[in-house]
């Protein structure tokens, strides 16, 4: 997972640092796993815009992901390694021996020609995903269940990982990339491995345009605003703005946001780091 530095031919080559795509095997997608993807432009249903700083971006197509990996005891083998414009991770095409295609969300070092497989008493091995009561102490896991059958929720960008520190009762307890520790039932399943495309937080675009073929507008700084606009807008000359707060009023960094009533505080031992 190699980033790629350019010579400074133009000012937008100058810092350019993207990745160097050469875990990617192939170039077209499975097509029976593809599907049409509509942009809203942060429109909702009135055409009326309800989120900012959202539009234009290149055309997608949606690649159908297994997150449940549900289909046990057939193995099945790595054919290809392929880059999704839905996430920021890697996705591999999945042959089963039956016959049947699926996507997964490929973990960090997954081959092509490699197996893997899902269920009961499977060995822990990358690729494989496996119910919380069978997997060994201190490893490292991805794409883990919130509930039974759910599919995975947790631990599914780029280089993101969590590691199943011990059990207790009919609890897991993971601790998960924020430094959260929280408690998840064994019966949920949760796939071995760190997801892939691991230096993509140190990418750097180089230039706006290539934020614009994302599907990313312009963001205008809440302190360059007026007071009208923005609670840290006005001032004379360059003002700081004062406290940082959202549009809305809401203070940020550091201001905790979480619901003192919401129903899974209860599975959480350690809240994340402020």
């Amino acid at each position: 997972m190699a980033l790629k530095k350019y010579k400074p031919t133009t000012p937008g080559q100058r810092f350019k640092l993207i990745s160097a795509f050469d875990e990617i095997t192939t170039a077209k997608p499975e097509k029976s796993l593809v599907v049409g993807k509509k942009s809203s432009g942060g429109r909702n249903n009135e055409g009326r815009m309800t989120v900012r700083n959202i539009g234009g971006g290149h055309k997608k197509k949606y690649r159908l992901i297994d997150f449940k990996r549900d289909k046990e005891g057939v193995p099945g083998v790595v054919k290809t390694i392929e880059y999704d414009p839905n996430r920021t991770a890697r996705i591999a095409l999945v042959n089963y021996v039956d016959g049947e295609k699926r996507y997964i969300v490929a973990p960090h070092g997954l081959k092509v020609g490699q197996e893997i497989n899902a269920g009961k008493g499977i060995a822990p091995e990358l690729g494989n995903a496996m119910y919380l009561s069978e997997i060994p102490f201190g490893t490292i896991i991805h794409n883990i269940e919130l509930r039974p059958g759910q599919g995975g929720k947790m631990a599914r960008s780029a280089g993101s990982y969590a590691q199943l520190m011990t059990r207790d009762g009919k609890f897991a307890i993971i601790k998960l990339p924020s430094g959260e520790t929280r408690m998840i039932l064994q019966t949920c399943k949760a796939t071995i491995g760190m997801v892939s495309n691991v230096d993509h937080g140190l990418e750097k675009s180089g230039k706006a345009g290539r934020s614009r073929w994302l599907g990313r507008r312009p963001r205008v700084r809440g302190v360059a605003m007026n007071p009208v606009d923005h609670p840290m807008g006005g001032g004379e000359g360059r003002a700081s703005g004062g406290h940082p707060r959202s549009r809305k009023g809401l203070p940020a960094k550091g201001f905790r946001t979480r619901s003192k009533k919401k129903a899974s505080s209860k599975y959480i031992i350690e809240r994340r780091k402020k």
